[in-house]
């Protein structure tokens, strides 16, 4: 279309519109390379553990979909919520703290398909890697460029605890949802993003770090234009679907929760339930006494391993990524932190704030050469590949 055409387009001779299978079959190519990386990687996964489990004459399905939180989402499944255990200390551990999408789409799954109910988790979590791995090239791609996007999927491929993405929890599918909305925000598409905000409100209890995100953009932009226009009026009118989408964007986590509160019949019943599991906000107080309480070597690196934790964050803010990008990956990092529960659980669910995974990308980029950027991946891939192995055979809960 030569430039005339477009000076002299009028409303009634509308741009043309691409199809939206076109855009979605573009958007596909686009991420193909992304996808291929993040498939290898987590391929080198499966096949290091399965390698380790048959030497060890273990079942390698069991741990991925039969061990620990997978569980508890099949027996939901199965069953619906009913299922307590009650601790020799005398703590109530009760299915009611485990989210409903997962075990939803296991019970859907295994109903039209010959999959059981173990291998319909299994399909739903790495379904969702990919998922997960396309929304996350697709911020990465959209802040940065394509390489960095592609490099990004294939690092957040490689985390330490990447092999929880092949197993039937819900880090994969939260991280998906989470993935596209802040995708939708940053593209102004602010109704999606609110709903794809209410899955995640139905998947993990961590989503309140995507309605934070979404939330704090909102009022930031709000106030901005506020302050420029200095009429309330307008301001709100011009940013309806903004505000719709953070209206839409709690009902998932607060309809779980008030549903916890009616079947049990008390108004915080949510928050005991999780209470009893360990997962109350505590401030740090059980990490602090946790690091205390190792040997001075250990707790050495332990406190070296947050502090680049730390560092990261402090690189993502320099770089000034967007505000709900940030947002949310701080949120994820504060509410992993602050909780009182078991401290092996908590890189895995810092997992989904792979915006902190941006900084490393750009360095991994600035070696030159995709020869050396591909080997430091790989040898990523392999440590966390053996790590994952490690870890399933017997060294504890992810």
């Amino acid at each position: 279309m030569s430039d005339h055409q477009l000076r002299t387009r009028t409303p009634a001779d509308p741009a043309p519109r691409t199809p939206g299978g076109s855009r979605v079959a573009a958007a596909f190519r686009a991420a193909a390379p992304a996808l291929a990386v993040y498939a290898a990687v987590r391929a080198l996964g499966l096949l290091v553990f399965w390698a380790a489990a048959s030497a060890a004459g273990k079942d390698p399905l069991g741990p991925l979909s039969g061990r620990w939180d997978s569980v508890w989402y099949q027996r939901i499944a199965e069953h619906g919520y009913r299922y307590t255990v009650t601790l020799p200390d005398g703590s109530v551990h009760s299915d009611l703290a485990f989210f409903p999408l997962l075990p939803a789409l296991e019970r859907a799954l295994s109903a039209v398909t010959p999959l059981t109910l173990g291998g319909a988790g299994l399909l739903v979590a790495w379904t969702a890697g990919l998922l997960a791995a396309w929304g996350i090239f697709a911020v990465g791609a959209h802040l940065r460029g394509r390489r960095t996007g592609v490099v990004l999927a294939a690092l957040w491929g490689v985390h330490p605890t990447a092999f929880v993405q092949s197993m039937a929890y819900t880090e994969t599918l939260f991280t998906a949802l989470a993935a596209w909305a802040l995708y939708a925000v940053l593209k102004g598409r602010w109704i999606v993003a609110g709903a794809l905000c209410v899955l995640a409100g139905l998947t993990r209890p961590s989503a309140a770090a995507l309605i934070a995100a979404l939330a704090i953009t909102a009022a930031v932009t709000l106030v901005r234009e506020y302050r420029e226009e200095r009429r309330a009026g307008p301001v709100l009118r011009r940013n309806a679907r903004m505000i719709g989408g953070v209206a839409l964007a709690p009902l998932g986590w607060l309809a779980y929760v008030v549903f916890v509160a009616v079947r049990e019949g008390s108004p915080v019943a949510y928050f005991d339930v999780q209470a009893q599991w360990g997962n109350n906000i505590d401030g740090g107080r059980a990490l602090a006494a946790f690091i205390a309480g190792l040997p001075w070597p250990a707790a050495l690196g332990l406190c070296a391993a947050l502090g680049l934790l730390g560092w990261l964050v402090v690189l993502c803010v320099r770089q000034r990524q967007p505000l709900p990008v940030l947002v949310y990956a701080i949120a994820i990092v504060v509410i992993s932190l602050i909780g009182a529960g078991y401290f092996g659980s908590r890189p895995r669910l810092m997992m989904p704030a792979f915006p902190l995974l941006l900084p490393p990308a750009g360095a991994l980029l600035r070696l030159r050469t995709t020869g050396r950027t591909g080997a430091v991946l790989a040898a990523l891939a392999c440590a966390s590949a053996a790590y994952g192995a490690w870890t399933l055979l017997g060294a504890g809960p992810p």
